[in-house]
């Protein structure tokens, strides 16, 4: 075990591997042009210029522990950006969570309009995985596979999709959910893209089994304290500092850890699973530095 990086370098390492994934998206999403540009106009609003890429980064730390090419590691980075876009313009939509404001910026439905949001949606889902199965992402047809469909199973009915509808369920429920519901629908809504993230390096890097699992649970496990904190940051924080409306879960009755425990108890979960999350990681040497830091800083964050 090392010394976790400080908290300037991990800030730093962020924002210049955002920039990368920009560079890579800017390459493989279509150029505003032709008829279909109001569309790919669209899509890259929804994914360029904004937001932490804290998913991508999992990908390309993880990729780094198993010395995988960059530009493979970034095909990737990119594709579960997409990926995530896609599931945040159709989160915002009036049917779901009903936003006006993400990353700082209209939401794609008011930029644009309703049906121009569900295409960009629909586009960026599969422009995800047509990236994971090009050549350029790795020169083994096996490892794209593995990486389409784990984030198939990541993203689909039995992963996010599943997990937002038990969401959407949950704020029509008679009664509370139980914290093992809560904690199952979370898992699912916003920890299994997470999970895929933290993973896709080691099946990039054909990487033993143990690692693969290791990291796999690191995502977990910081999976889980994201969401919590993110529901902190809902109660507590401005709309100035995270870029979206926030105070809202409580009044649409979202199940949240949060509400079930306080904020206290909440709190002091997270931390637990972020030392446990670390703990993960013990088998990795001081490659694995930005993972650790990343875990401390997903619940210390402001936006």
């Amino acid at each position: 075990m090392t010394d976790t990086a400080s908290a300037e370098t991990l800030k730093t390492a962020m924002a210049e591997a955002a920039s990368e994934v920009d560079e890579a998206l800017d390459a493989l999403l279509p150029k505003e042009e032709g008829d279909e540009r109001k569309l790919f106009a669209a899509m890259r609003y929804a994914t360029m210029g904004g937001g932490k890429k804290m998913r991508a980064f999992l990908v390309l730390e993880g990729a780094k522990q198993f010395g995988v090419g960059r530009e493979s590691a970034l095909c990737v980075a990119a594709a579960v950006e997409m990926l995530h876009a896609y599931s945040l313009v159709h989160d915002d939509l009036p049917a779901m969570d009903d936003d006006d404001l993400r990353r700082g910026k209209p939401t794609v439905h008011k930029a644009w309009d309703e049906a121009t949001a569900i295409l960009v949606g629909d586009a960026l889902q599969t422009q995800a995985f047509a990236t994971l199965a090009a050549p350029e992402t790795h020169q083994d047809p096996a490892v794209r596979a593995d990486l389409c469909l784990a984030l198939a199973l990541a993203s689909g009915a039995r992963g996010m999709v599943g997990g937002q509808m038990l969401d959407m369920m949950a704020e029509s429920a008679t009664a509370p959910l139980e914290e093992a519901a809560i904690v199952r629908l979370q898992q699912l809504k916003t920890g299994r893209l997470i999970e895929f993230s933290a993973e896709a390096g080691a099946i990039l890097g054909k990487a033993p089994a143990h690692s693969r699992q290791c990291l796999l649970y690191y995502g977990r496990e910081i999976g889980a304290a994201f969401q919590i904190a993110d529901d902190l940051l809902d109660l507590t924080a401005t709309p100035e500092e995270t870029g979206k409306a926030t105070g809202k879960d409580a009044g649409a009755g979202k199940a949240t850890l949060l509400g079930l425990l306080g904020p206290e108890r909440a709190r002091a979960q997270a931390e637990r699973l972020v030392e446990q999350a670390k703990g993960h990681l013990e088998s990795f040497d001081e490659r694995a530095d930005m993972l650790r830091a990343l875990a401390d800083h997903v619940i210390r964050r402001r936006n």
